[in-house]
């Protein structure tokens, strides 16, 4: 397959609040207004919404065990609040207005205290009106470090934030919102790619260096389909949970929104070529970031890398002793809904369609007062995801890492977010460890924001 750079855009609850205390030790996390120049040279800069100026925001990187604390100053014209994607974090801190706590107006601050229980690649985005705020640029990287830094060992530790954007081609603003076709299709795809926001990011690298690539798919909708280019090597974990053995990544990568993978690789172009991470598309790959092979080539290639080491995550115990729940994603374009409750009334699925609601999850639309189920800590559930839908969706967890099950029914690797295509039914091991009420919802944000959202209790 010819890998191209593409040229885009041609044609293309009532809870307590919070206050952050005046003169808090926490830096600041400033959500805000920038320009951007997210199109290429040439297109005018692009006015986002940002954390500290820039898009991406600003990578936190802290070691396990740490502590992140953060004062989130709101200098935006809404409101909003920030969500620590993946990490199993106290209930209070999870950044989910009306669920966990009050939105933050604008002028006002909240602070962000809690530790990082796990190693990884996680991420932060805002968690208010989401679809409209993490496509204006308000998300950024959140990195824990393993406690020994040599492991792994490698020559660049690399974190490469994916997103797409939906750009005006004449005025290279952000297209407007609230789009009915995007809110029942396959959600928001933008029009072009950035990696940590640029368009045609690379770096230099010399031949047979060892890459840790942090891969984040921090798109609004986008499901991504990567390729390596001049790269080999390793998956060595998901969603910030390592694979108990480094597994050969010599297949595409499938990525849906909000999901992360660590690759170790080595690059293997040659001195004067370009090694790629490519998106596979309809009309073919295309280079969404590259690595600059110079002269200086490193040593002869290492042995395979050991696995990282493991989260402290509990142990599920046997599956098959685990109660079943069931989560039935329905409606969306060509499918539609029946009757569906929605705040508290069952509706006809067309006066709810008419209002912006066209997805359910269990006949609900949005969220109900009454959880999906309540936990006691430390309970164990096996939840039946089922796709009756024309639509993939990507199911995210708060608070929780659930293990995707088998085709043998043995537990499978941990995950956050779990990509379920059309008609297709998933099941994920989940251990309740964490007291809360959590969110548990589509994170293509249109169709959360349409209807695909719920929630659980541990107690």
């Amino acid at each position: 397959m010819e890998i191209t750079r593409r040229a885009v855009l041609g044609g293309l609850a009532s809870l307590p609040f919070f206050n952050a205390p005046a003169g808090a030790a926490a830096p600041a996390l400033t959500a805000g207004q920038a320009l951007a120049q997210i199109a290429p040279d040439g297109y005018d800069p692009t006015p986002v919404w940002c954390y500290d100026g820039a898009v991406p925001g600003p990578e936190i990187r802290v070691r396990q065990g740490d502590r992140v604390s953060r004062v989130l100053r709101n200098k935006l014209p809404d409101d909003t609040a920030v969500h620590w994607h993946g990490i199993r974090i106290d209930n209070a801190m999870d950044g989910v207005p009306g669920l966990t706590q009050n939105a933050v107006k604008p002028g006002q601050d909240f602070l962000y205290d809690f530790a990082v229980p796990d190693a990884g690649t996680y991420w932060y985005h805002s968690h208010n009106r989401s679809m409209e705020q993490v496509a204006r640029g308000l998300a950024g990287p959140l990195i824990i470090e393993e406690p020994d830094t040599d492991a792994p060992d490698v020559d660049h530790d690399v974190t490469l934030m994916l997103d797409d954007w939906r750009l005006d081609p004449e005025t290279a603003k952000i297209a407007p919102f609230g789009n009915f076709h995007d809110l029942s299709h396959a959600g928001r795809i933008g029009n072009i790619v950035t990696v940590n926001g640029q368009f045609g990011w690379s770096m230099p690298v010399r031949r047979l260096d060892r890459l840790r690539l942090r891969i984040i798919n921090g798109a609004n909708a986008r499901v991504f389909r990567l390729r390596l280019k001049g790269l080999e090597g390793w998956i060595a974990a998901l969603d910030g949970m390592p694979l108990n053995r480094p597994a050969p990544a010599t297949i595409d990568l499938d990525m849906a929104p909000a999901q992360r993978i660590d690759l170790i690789v080595d690059v293997t172009a040659e001195v004067g070529e370009m090694a790629d991470l490519v998106s596979l598309e309809r009309d073919g790959g295309y280079a969404v970031a590259g690595f600059r092979v110079g002269a200086g080539a490193g040593q002869t290639r290492r042995a395979a890398p050991a696995a990282l080491p493991p989260n402290p995550v509990a142990d599920p115990g046997d599956p098959a002793r685990a109660p079943l729940i069931s989560l039935q994603m329905q409606g969306g374009a060509m499918r539609g809904l029946g009757p569906t409750r929605h705040k508290g009334e069952l509706r006809a699925g067309r006066d709810l369609m008419q209002s912006g609601q066209f997805w359910s999850l269990n006949g609900q639309a949005g969220l109900d007062d009454a959880p999906l189920v309540d936990l006691a800590q430390g309970e164990v559930r096996r939840i039946a995801l089922i796709n009756d839908t024309m639509f993939p969706h990507g199911i995210h967890l708060h608070g929780h890492h659930f293990h995707v099950m088998n085709a043998d029914g043995s537990a499978g690797v941990l995950r956050d977010t779990v990509l379920v295509a059309p008609g297709e039914t998933r099941q994920v091991l989940l251990v309740a460890d964490n007291p809360g009420d959590w969110l548990l919802h589509c994170h293509m944000l249109g169709h959360a924001m349409s209807g695909m959202n719920t929630w659980f209790r541990v107690t």
